[in-house]
């Protein structure tokens, strides 16, 4: 489960990078705004709680704990995931970059959760 946990938490942070730099790029790139952009972000999202939700399962199986950090970026994450979303249609005009840095900053939360507060046994 730790294995899962680790490789899914690369995987938020590889997809959040690609998803944050072709949603901001597409801000002023036409051609980058295919209809794949929105469900490829939401999928990231999905990611996300994915990730957060075998956290949780993992300290409760295993008896593990994390520093107060590691949990607060998880579900600091998912709050974001829900302040995006809330702000698409406010910020129509400049939905990509919304997307793009809102994507950029969980990636950032991904990468301190992994590297400053890892859990531990």
């Amino acid at each position: 489960m730790r294995t899962v946990h680790v490789g899914l938490a690369w995987l938020v942070v590889a997809w959040h990078a690609g998803t944050g730099v072709w949603a901001t790029a597409a801000q002023w790139r036409e051609s980058l705004r295919t209809t794949a952009l929105i469900p490829v972000t939401y999928i990231g999202w999905a990611l996300v709680v994915a990730q957060v939700t075998v956290g949780v399962v993992l300290l409760q199986l295993e008896g593990l704990e994390a520093g107060g950090l590691h949990y607060f970026y998880g579900f600091l994450a998912m709050a974001s995931i829900a302040i995006i979303y809330s702000y698409r249609q406010q910020l129509e005009d400049w939905q990509f970059v919304l997307y793009g840095a809102g994507n950029l900053f969980i990636m950032g939360l991904a990468v301190r959760a992994v590297f400053l507060d890892p859990t531990v046994g």
